[in-house]
């Protein structure tokens, strides 16, 4: 069997009642529901199982969902003695990667995001930022569109997810002009995404300031096993290393296609998704076909995870 990777999926991954299931039947599940509304003195656990969709789409609280979620079910895939060869996280999945691999604390952690979605949310007046996938274009192209509809505004490649699908973000306007480029230059869709601020642009700056400080003030280890950060689509050790790549993180464009890329040259064969829905199980079969891609949400996957990666590995003994 070739090497195993955890990709950790970012917002826009939420939905009511996730993390449920797992938090009924493992304690180890529940019992990071339980540190999670300890540290934040809010009920996070009750959002996710019970909530609506509105407020979990509020950036303050799907961050600090979803992160719990993720650890969640990464917890209960340790103890089934799955373990990663290296890990990845989608923008705010960097986070939950980096608890999974010892550098931040759990507790810290979910502060932070928390705090990370706030400030996220105020750095952009409602309605001035916009963001937008497109599909069916090259990078390449999503880039020149960017760049002929800014027009004195913000427009920039925000998440570049795949060969087929580029996310962008900036000013709403230029957004939109962007979109309506990207249409005549061929892209077979375009849509503006029910977000609430225009992440990784140069927008974000007050945000970054903000993060910065509070990265600065947590303290972070070394981590157990190597992480492809976002900012560089390289992989780090360091603690120091990947507090700067979340800092640069806010402001700086998702660079997954690269990282995955990355990975599957590095002989990484299997890719295990942890954490809810399954976008980046999505995305990885627009990089790489040929892989296994999996994932951990709910009892279900979890169990035909767990059947998988065991028969992988006697297939290879």
């Amino acid at each position: 069997m070739g090497k195993v990777a955890f990709v950790f999926p970012g917002q826009a991954s939420q939905y009511p009642g996730m993390g449920k299931e797992l938090a009924e039947k493992y304690p180890a599940a529940r019992a990071v529901f339980e540190e999670a509304d300890q540290a934040l003195g809010f009920s996070i656990s009750k959002m996710c199982f019970e909530g609506t969709e509105e407020e979990l789409k509020l950036t303050a609280n799907t961050q600090p969902a979803i992160l719990t979620v993720s650890v969640a079910a990464y917890r209960v895939v340790a103890e089934k003695g799955l373990a990663p060869d290296f890990v990845a996280g989608h923008s705010l999945g960097e986070y939950s990667a980096l608890v999974a691999v010892g550098a931040l604390n759990f507790a810290d952690a979910v502060r932070l995001v928390r705090k990370r979605g706030q400030y996220m949310q105020e750095a952009v007046p409602a309605g001035q930022g916009g963001m937008a996938a497109i599909m069916g274009i090259s990078p390449a192209v999503v880039q020149d569109a960017c760049k002929r509809a800014a027009a004195g505004e913000i427009c920039t490649p925000a998440n570049l997810n795949s060969p087929e699908q580029t996310v962008i973000s900036g000013h709403a306007s230029a957004v939109k002009r962007a979109v309506e480029i990207a249409s005549q230059l061929g892209a077979k869709r375009s849509m503006m995404l029910a977000v609430s601020a225009p992440f990784h642009s140069a927008l974000m700056m007050p945000a970054q300031e903000k993060l910065e400080k509070d990265l600065r003030a947590t303290s972070f280890a070394d981590l157990q096993v190597p992480l492809v950060t976002n900012v560089d689509a390289d992989t780090i050790r360091k603690g120091d290393e990947a507090r700067q790549a979340l800092v640069r993180q806010v402001t700086m464009p998702v660079r997954w296609e690269e990282s995955m890329r990355l990975l599957l040259d590095e002989g990484v064969n299997t890719f295990l998704e942890v954490g809810p829905g399954k976008v980046l199980t999505g995305l990885m079969r627009q990089i790489e076909r040929s892989v296994a891609s999996l994932n951990v949400e709910d009892e279900k996957s979890l169990q035909a995870t767990v059947e998988k990666i065991a028969g992988a590995k006697t297939d290879s003994a």
